[in-house]
């Protein structure tokens, strides 16, 4: 640490984190909200509905996660240690590479999900999950994958810059839109499942013209060069965190996609009864998004500065708030999972399989807590190897456990749901534990 560098104590690191992190959570649980909503019109719409979109599911969350928490992880990265670096020509530079790289992420969902959706769809979860997937994910992605990266990384832009509250209020905008608008096109005007899908698509399209709109106006504190020469370096520095947590980001939704595959053979009521879980499980994301994308900025502050010693702290106080959060979340399902089952299948036979798979996953949100932030802290730092080790971990305990725990040791369903549980686990403590001087400091 410099010599000039702040020593902050715990409860102004605390207070630093809720700073960033309030109108973020703010947004993510307005976020969370219309992906319940969805959940449930998608349900309304009958059991193949709620299978067609269970495997749809991992797709749409990887967009997400991508363009916000990954790829976007990257550029707020960039953006904080530019800044904290007193270079903010180079953060203003930094605006149009990150928007290249948007856009290409976007061709690339638009290519798989819009052209050749239906053999993949049909590979994960049957033909008859396949047939409803196919409309909601040609719709979703057609429509909405632009709009969403653009939006996405506009608003990390803003939080590298700590303008947090800014990039919350114009992106809940469009959660707040989207839950009545998808329900409109899906249900009174009969578009079914692809009228969820618009709803998306129509949604994110007025919250990326609004954030570039707001952006290209200097919220961020610099006006965005979009004029400037390519500079390999610049994408370097992007890419060095964001292409790593893209990386990652697909791990943890292959990891779903591999269970849903493995739970085929119980027939597609499985199918539809772990997508409706996963969604639970899948919506302590945004809970911990919100610490998470204040750690990005301000682990990234204090790296550009050269203080790893409060870069450590900020780590550690972030991550005990997230674990601490998803853990109340966890338990509370844990102790009545079947009704929280109810929430999102109505169907008897759904909701039973959902719930046992809600008693075993749902003690280990704590640790998918701790590791999400953990996650998003060495986004900040620029110390990805352990996050990688992490999430390949879960990955193998969740596949390849599962499978022993099912087939070899005769656990039936019951054991794939507890590899999950497992795998969540071992995610968080491996993710933790690279928080240390050794890794995180100058040296490295």
């Amino acid at each position: 640490m410099s010599a000039a560098a702040p020593r902050l104590g715990y409860a102004s690191v605390a207070g630093a984190i809720l700073t960033l992190a309030v109108p973020t959570t703010m947004q993510s649980l307005l976020q969370a909200g219309a992906v319940l909503v969805e959940t449930v019109v998608a349900a309304r719409l009958g059991r193949e509905a709620l299978a067609g979109y269970a495997v749809v599911l991992p797709f749409t969350l990887l967009l997400g996660q991508m363009s916000a928490g990954a790829m976007g992880g990257g550029v707020v990265s960039a953006i904080a240690r530019a800044l904290g670096a007193k270079r903010p020509d180079e953060a203003s530079a930094m605006v149009l590479h990150a928007l290249t790289i948007a856009m290409l992420f976007a061709a690339a969902f638009i290519l798989a999900m819009v052209v050749f959706p239906r053999p993949i769809f049909t590979a994960i979860g049957g033909p008859e999950a396949a047939a409803e997937a196919v409309p909601y994910a040609v719709a979703f992605f057609g429509l909405g994958a632009v709009p969403a990266w653009l939006a996405n990384t506009l608003a990390s832009v803003l939080r590298g810059a700590g303008r947090h509250g800014l990039a919350a209020r114009i992106n809940s905008m469009a959660w707040l839109v989207f839950p009545a608008l998808g329900w409109l096109l899906a249900e009174p005007l009969g578009l079914g499942m692809a009228g969820l899908g618009l709803g998306f698509g129509l949604a994110m399209w007025g919250a990326a013209l609004m954030m570039g709109w707001v952006v290209m106006r200097g919220a961020a504190g610099f006006r965005p060069s979009l004029l400037v020469p390519f500079q390999a370096a610049l994408f370097r520095r992007i890419l060095a965190v964001g292409a790593v947590a893209c990386a990652l980001a697909t791990v943890a939704n292959l990891t779903t996609i591999l269970v849903t595959a493995q739970l085929k053979s119980y027939g597609p009521v499985a199918v539809a009864a772990y997508g409706a879980s996963a969604r639970l499980e899948f919506l302590m994301i945004p809970l911990a998004f919100g610490v998470g994308s204040a750690l990005t900025a301000l682990v990234g502050r204090a790296a550009g500065a050269g203080n790893w010693e409060l870069a450590r702290r900020t780590a550690w106080v972030g991550g005990g708030m997230a674990f601490l959060a998803c853990a109340v979340v966890g338990l509370s399902v844990a102790l009545a999972p079947q009704r929280f089952a109810g929430f999102f299948a109505s169907d008897a036979e759904v909701q039973a399989i959902a719930g046992l798979a809600l008693a075993f996953i749902g003690p280990a949100f704590a640790g998918f807590g701790l590791g999400m932030a953990m996650y998003f802290a060495a986004m900040g730092a620029g110390r990805m190897r352990w996050p990688v080790v992490a999430g390949l971990s879960r990955l193998g305990i969740a596949v390849l456990g599962g499978h022993l725990l099912a087939n070899e040791l005769g656990m039936g369903i019951e054991g794939h749901f507890l590899a999950v549980a497992l795998g969540i686990t071992a995610y968080g403590a491996l993710a933790a534990s690279a928080v240390r001087a050794s890794v995180w400091s100058a040296r490295r």
